[in-house]
């Protein structure tokens, strides 16, 4: 059975190619990190064929097919004996001379023949993200001569059929043939020191923290648990370019192991380097920056990644990475043992995306930190460090069985309506507390909503004086550019520039509660006279404020730029010729046009902003401005922003007169005075987020020059490439860490990540691991699907199925818009629209802002609307009720559609 196309050696570049079918979990890993730049031992891989070609050539083939299938997880004890003796056939078996040749050509080749190797099983589902196969198979440390070498594989093969081996199987339910063993052939490294890093903390679960065991001498000390090492804890958040040692424990250090003269290793008893730390500051955060690399190549920051690591005193190397396994779930206590629940519901309205490598960490971080840092502001105790998020397939998702549990432990918030507020289709946790604010406990949480209440209104007092901040400081970050900034003052600039982002995230929440506030208590009066109806009746009044609502602003400008351009024969003549080039607008526009002043002041002003935004990879509005006039274009002939205010006008006076029939005068005033509360904070709510899009905005220059200079010095192809780097291989390119040697292949496997993960469904929520997409949700006999009523009216239409802004050009004027979720970039075709109704969001996202505020109807968190209604289909869309419906269709799951 001679192995076709290859060699039963395989070097490590053809490895990478071949995966762990051939290279074993182990060996694939290896050959990952050979291939992204990291530093590895010479070696290569034994290929599992080579196995197959050993077994069958010693006979044993009905030998192996016969005890797998007798031997289940419950009687594997009796076969104790027959699988001791399938181990010794398998040692005294001999190995092909056709794999002998090869292995002998690569050592010579490898110029390994008089060298100590490693010779390390590397089975074809081991260190996968499911099995780990930790210490399960046979490894041999410090070999010298091919027959020693030789007898260390058939070592490596024998252990697979160890009866720990075969019991792991079972218990993992992995078949005998699922597991084939290829064999690791690495050169020793002369370690003054090794041990075991980890992108979190194994114990707790904490994903802030790296974790660093470390021993002299040999790693085999620490992995085989012989001695108490040095363990390190280091800070890895985004925020700064390095990881920070926070705390080190210096270990016992019983002793240490060495290699033995005579092959092997021994340990050796000593008291002499108890006291002593294994490394120094400087080389544990340079070792945390290199776990860190691991971690966003393998792992896509998705898979905390478990590292072996050996140090000659000079430089550090890899001799293993995998998936940490069961690694327990950092939560609250009082959720511990239950599956939680991760959604993409609030999260959507922003960030839908697969978000590019550069930004994966930053963004997380950002998000973390906006989450977290409401419940500590006001006195809640947090568990510290503690994560909100995650990515599944490059998309990010929260963790809402935790933020429904905290919402009630500090506020006393039940999860009742939890969804319609906050987006997603997420179950509710259970809660068994008829009276959150009962006793002594309830009392704290009664406090701790007035300070939530206090906490939001002092922002609304400090929101101006931020909100012209904020973006000052990250000015002033930028300056002139980075074009003259030497390499080494990159970190500085980031880590001055993070503090600014995350003091400013420690404030959102608050800033974003200014919008929240006066429209729940709004609400609440509405409620003592119209009951159910409240929903409608504040959507009604909602119409058409002018409070400077910012991401409506963009809409109303450009309809008016709209219909200036209309007017404006050059700006005709630019925008309809067959040559237009939208990058050419400065130059092929005449200072007089009248559109072109309009549209260069709201470049000035919205510039900054971009089709999801808060992914750096996308280009602002002030850079590529296409977006901005394909909508200008598209809506040049229909524009009318009079008739819109019209029936704004309308609309809200139909409902004022309304609500003046059902309450008294002294009440009109209140409702009068909440309706400019409610509108004012808005206003503010939207500007938060384009305040942080302003404070982003450096991280972006930065990337674009550091691409320049990648591209210049040959370690990328192209300068927009650098964001699918990550940040620490950045910084460790900067800090001369890393040639930067591989930089192009790992730009190459991210492109293709990405776009296989954006080829991707992204489900509504992941229960535990396993993914769920939303069943719909039905309203009785009626046959409609339900949604959150987000903007009063009704209007029916062609549906016009949009996935994201840049299809934009699909939706005509009168249609109704169906979209995924919406974020500013969607605010221009909304203008389009008769109505829109969105798969996820919640009464207070921002397209249900933006829709109540244009005075269009829309029904959001509609769930799996996307699957079931077909692009040019006619729907009823009811903005009072929360419905979606369709003349003789009832509509329960997406099998059922007409």
């Amino acid at each position: 059975m001679q192995k076709q196309g290859g060699t039963f050696f395989i070097p490590w570049e053809q490895a990478f190619d071949l995966g762990t079918a051939q290279a074993g979990g182990k060996g694939w890993n290896l050959a990952r990190l050979d291939r992204f730049g990291f530093k590895i031992p010479s070696g290569g891989i034994l290929s599992t064929d080579a196995y197959m070609e050993f077994i069958d050539c010693n006979g044993l083939n009905d030998d192996i097919a016969d005890m797998s299938g007798r031997i289940t997880a419950t009687n594997l004890g009796d076969y104790a004996r027959e699988l001791s003796q399938l181990e010794e056939k398998i040692r005294s078996g001999l190995i092909p001379q056709a794999v002998i040749d090869e292995i002998s050509a690569a050592l010579q080749n490898l110029e390994l023949v008089d060298k100590a190797i490693a010779v390390r099983s590397s089975a074809s589902a081991e260190d996968s993200s499911t099995a780990s196969f930790a210490g399960i198979h046979e490894s041999f440390l410090n070999v010298r001569g091919l027959e020693n070498i030789l007898a260390a594989i058939k070592g490596c093969y024998a252990s697979l059929w160890s009866p720990r081996a075969v019991a792991y199987r079972r218990r993992m339910k992995l078949d005998d043939n699922e597991v084939l063993p290829a064999v690791v052939l690495l050169e020793m490294v002369e370690a003054q020191a090794a041990g075991v890093g980890f992108t979190c903390d194994p114990q707790t679960g904490r994903r802030d923290l790296l974790v660093i065991n470390a021993n002299f001498g040999l790693g085999e000390s620490v992995v085989n648990g012989a001695v108490e090492p040095d363990t390190y804890y280091l800070d890895n958040r985004a925020w700064s370019a390095l990881p920070g040692l926070l705390e080190r424990n210096t270990g016992g250090k019983q002793g240490f192991t060495r290699p033995a003269e005579d092959g092997g290793t021994q340990f050796i008893f000593s008291d002499e380097l108890s006291s002593r730390p294994v490394l120094s500051d400087e080389e544990i955060e340079k070792l945390g920056l290199l776990l860190m690399r691991v971690f966003e190549s393998l792992g896509e920051c998705e898979h905390q990644q478990d590292v072996e690591w050996a140090y000659d005193g000079r430089d550090f190397f890899l001799l293993q990475a995998r998936p940490v396994t069961a690694l327990p779930e950092y939560t609250f206590a009082a959720l511990k043992n239950r599956q939680t629940i991760w959604s993409n519901g609030n999260y959507r309205d922003a960030l839908p995306m697969v978000i590019s490598p550069l930004q994966r960490r930053l963004l997380k971080a950002l998000i973390d930190t906006i989450q977290y840092a409401q419940f500590p502001a006001n006195g809640y105790r947090m568990p510290e460090g503690f994560q909100f998020s995650r990515f599944f397939n490059g998309r990010l998702y929260c963790n809402t069985s935790a933020l429904q549990w905290v919402y009630y432990d500090c506020n006393g918030s039940l999860p009742d309506g939890f969804n319609d507020f906050w987006g997603g289709h997420q179950p509710q946790i259970e809660i068994n507390d008829p009276d959150p604010f009962a006793g002594e406990v309830g009392r704290e949480r009664q406090n701790r909503m007035m300070g939530m209440m206090n906490l939001v209104m002092e922002a609304a007092a400090y929101a101006p004086r931020i909100f012209a901040e904020v973006p000052r400081s990250a000015e002033a970050v930028a300056g002139t550019g980075f074009a003259q900034l030497p390499d080494w003052e990159f970190a500085d600039k980031y880590i001055e520039l993070g503090g600014i982002v995350r003091k400013y995230c420690e404030k959102f929440t608050f800033l974003a509660g200014v919008g929240s506030m006066p429209v729940v208590s709004l609400l609440q009066k509405l409620y003592e006279y119209f009951g159910s109806r409240a929903f409608k009746i504040l959507n009604g009044l909602m119409v058409g404020g002018q409070a400077g609502i910012t991401s409506a602003d963009h809409g109303y400008r450009l309809l008016e730029m709209a219909e200036l351009a209309r007017r404006d024969e050059a700006a005709v003549r630019y925008l309809t010729t067959a040559a237009f080039n939208p990058f050419l607008w400065d130059e092929a526009l005449p200072e007089s046009s009248p559109f072109k002043q309009a549209f260069r002041a709201f470049i000035e002003d919205y510039g900054h902003r971009g089709v999801y935004e808060l992914d750096i990879i996308n280009p602002r509005w002030k850079e590529d401005p296409t977006y901005l006039l394909d909508t200008i274009k598209d809506t040049m002939d229909t524009a009318s922003l009079g008739n819109l205010r019209a029936q704004q006008e309308v609309q809200f006076e139909r409902t004022w007169q309304e609500v003046a029939e059902a309450v008294p005068p002294d009440v009109l005033e209140e409702i009068s005075r909440g309706i400019k509360e409610s509108q004012e904070g808005a206003a503010v709510r939207e500007m938060t987020k384009s305040v942080l899009v302003m404070a982003m905005g450096p991280y972006r220059l930065m990337a674009q020059e550091l691409g320049k200079r990648l591209c210049q010095q040959g370690l990328i192809k192209e300068p927009d490439d650098v964001f699918f780097c990550s940040w620490s291989d950045l910084f460790s390119i900067l800090h001369k860490e890393w040639s930067g040697d591989g930089l192009k292949a790992l730009v190459d496997f991210r492109k293709l990540s990405r776009k296989q993960k954006e080829a991707l469904p992204a489900p509504d929520i992941i229960c535990g691991e396993k993914p769920v997409f939303s069943e719909p949700v039905g309203q009785g006999s009626k046959g409609c699907l339900q949604g959150v009523a987000a903007a009063t009216g009704r209007a029916s239409g062609i549906a016009r199925l949009i996935a994201q802004p840049s299809e934009g050009n699909r939706l005509q004027p009168g249609e109704i818009l169906v979209a995924p979720s919406t974020d500013p970039a969607w605010t221009p075709l909304f203008l389009k629209a008769a109505a829109v109704v969105m798969e996820t969001g919640g009464f207070l996202s921002h397209g249900a802002i933006v829709a109540r505020e244009y005075g269009i109807p829309a029904v959001v968190n509609v769930a799996g609307v996307m699957r079931i209604i077909r692009d040019g289909q006619e729907i009823a869309v009811d903005g009072d009720e929360g419905t979606v419906g369709s003349k003789g269709i009832t509509w329960t799951n997406p099998s059922q559609r007409e």
